[in-house]
């Protein structure tokens, strides 16, 4: 999985883009002008082959959403784990309503799939975490992922769960450092929990973390066959994609260059393999690189395609749409009930 540079493609995007071993591409904003050139940009991505290269982005709502203008703007999703707290029913309909309308969106400019919904438990200790999780405990976080993951279903759109095994109980942000996460197996069964209840719910993609557990295995899960092949696939049973995280990030930086990184993650397990804003590491993985992934690989990723891409203007003008941006708006804007304390 790769970047591109701008809100168009080089003629240096097209030359990587139509090498064997790319197979998908992730959009960020620099990327995005207006929904207009973004469903023309995806278009062209898409008709540079057959099968189609994957296009997916970050869309999670709150400080990681890459597309604004023309977008709703989505709230973290923190806020509907405090809808939660309050009433938990209506915590679920607005976690549902969250995810079908950010995947809504993105499928009327063409896109594949976004990397959501973000399933690291809230110990308040990290920051590149923090309000991108939905709470602090397992229970709540599994609920209110399988919701959202049900939204996205409902609209067309496969779920990404992250950041495999869990990124929020450690201080260091693995884009740069490697964070270390010291607790044994046994203690890591509320991180898990989540993704327990979302594969047995059908779960499509799972994405791991550049975390260090050195209880478990002595390198990050993201390169690790101990976390990916034995414990995500053998004890949990998942049976879909599995991505790296981006393997330019400083946390995987420490085990060789790109291509060493690149096979550790394929030999653990890994199906897609994200190198993004570092197009020297891209050219130098195509070209020293001769390892390519399995069939079984392939037809992961192949169910990650969208197959509905609804026209946008009808999606705007459609109940569904306005209703979920009201009650998203509606229990996520602040009171304006002001309580009488006396004199």
């Amino acid at each position: 999985m790769v970047d591109i540079a701008g809100t168009s493609l080089s003629g240096e995007d097209r030359d990587v883009l139509l090498h064997p071993l790319v197979g998908s591409v992730i959009l960020f904003t620099r990327n995005y002008r207006d929904p207009q050139q973004l469903t023309h940009l995806v278009a062209e991505i898409h008709a540079l082959r057959s099968p189609a290269l994957l296009v997916a982005v970050d869309q999670e709502g709150g400080r990681v959403q890459r597309f604004r203008t023309g977008f709703t703007l989505l709230p973290a999703l923190r806020q509907l784990g405090h809808q939660y707290d309050i009433a938990p029913a209506t915590g679920l309909k607005l976690a549902r309503a969250h995810g079908w309308l950010m995947a809504s969106e993105l499928l009327t400019c063409g896109l594949d799939f976004s990397f959501a919904p973000c399933v690291d438990l809230d110990y308040g200790l990290s920051t590149v975490i923090g309000d991108r999780a939905l709470h602090a405990r397992a229970a709540a976080v599994a609920d209110l992922a399988v919701a959202y993951m049900h939204g996205m279903r409902d609209a067309g759109m496969a779920a990404t769960a992250k950041h495999f095994p869990g990124h929020g109980a450690v201080v260091a942000d693995s884009h740069l450092a490697l964070p270390v996460d010291r607790r044994a197996l046994a203690d890591l069964e509320p991180e898990l929990t989540p993704y327990r209840r979302m594969i047995e719910d059908g779960l499509p993609a799972v994405m791991v973390a550049h975390v260090l557990f050195p209880e478990i295995d002595r390198v990050p899960a993201s390169l690790s066959h101990r976390w990916i092949s034995e414990i995500l696939r053998g004890e949990l049973r998942f049976n879909g994609t599995v991505f790296a995280d981006d393997l330019s990030m400083a946390g995987a930086a420490a085990y060789g260059d790109i291509a060493e990184r690149a096979t550790l993650a394929l030999r653990a397990g890994c199906d897609v393999l994200p190198v993004c804003n570092a197009r020297a590491s891209v050219l130098a993985l195509l070209k020293s690189w001769k390892v390519a992934p399995g069939a079984a690989a392939h037809l992961r990723l192949a169910r990650l395609r969208a197959r509905v891409h609804p026209e946008r203007v009808a999606l705007l003008a459609s109940g569904a749409w306005a209703q979920s941006r009201a009650a998203l708006e509606s229990a996520l804007t602040p009171s304006a009930l002001q309580l009488d304390r006396g004199a």
